[in-house]
């Protein structure tokens, strides 16, 4: 397999489809078992990049389309397991739920379930070692889209109380596009809440323009 092998984990990052939607694939090196993080489009893609790997699941960190497109054709070619939060309505039913708290086990690499509403009411981070995935609720320089200021508040809010209390060098895989590093993530969220804001504050937010 190839990819990036940091902290006993391999994480191979696939920007799909028109949206550049991410697409993770982690697994153990040494049982080289896996899980998919999202199915954004280009099934067949996917499938090649994820040759080797034993991939007993795939995690859904939110239910829209843009994440969506391939979950059909790699659940038919893997045989895997689907999961996403209880909040989030897939096309099919999930095979299982995930739920804040929860650990999702392949070989020696534990992820963890954060419930990070705001982005949608069930959207997740899922968290390995020094290694998040984020999903839509964080992105370089801001949080993800949310459609009005009381969603806003709600991502806000679960930034600080179970993102940003992470390790600084903790590694940000988002839903699109490139990653970032929490320090940096911290730092500008604090200049952001130096200032006062527009109590309408919603949409796609960045922490320095506002």
């Amino acid at each position: 397999m190839e990819g990036r092998f940091e902290d006993e984990v391999w994480i191979k990052k696939l920007g799909l489809g028109q949206y550049n939607a991410n697409c993770y694939i982690v697994a153990c090196p040494q049982t080289r078992e896996g899980v998919i993080i999202d199915a954004p489009a280009e099934a067949e893609r996917i499938l090649a990049e994820a040759e080797g790997v034993k991939v007993a699941s795939i995690l859904i960190t939110h239910a829209h389309f843009d994440h969506l497109g391939a979950l059909a054709e790699l659940k038919s070619a893997l045989g895997a397991r689907v999961a996403t939060h209880p909040k989030e309505v897939l096309p099919q039913p999930p095979d299982f739920f995930l739920e804040e708290g929860d650990l999702v086990q392949v070989g020696t690499v534990s992820l963890k379930v954060i419930h990070t509403p705001g982005h949608t009411a069930g959207s997740i981070c899922l968290l390995t070692g020094r290694h998040l995935f984020s999903g839509d609720t964080l992105f370089p320089g801001g949080p993800g889209k949310t459609q009005t200021p009381s969603h806003f508040l709600q991502i806000v809010e679960n930034l600080e109380k179970k993102i940003f209390i992470l390790p600084d060098d903790t590694l940000v895989y988002p839903g699109h596009g490139e990653g970032t590093v929490l320090a940096k993530e911290k730092g500008e969220f604090r200049q952001f809440r130096q200032r006062p804001s527009q109590p309408d504050l919603c949409g796609d937010v960045l922490w320095l323009a506002q």
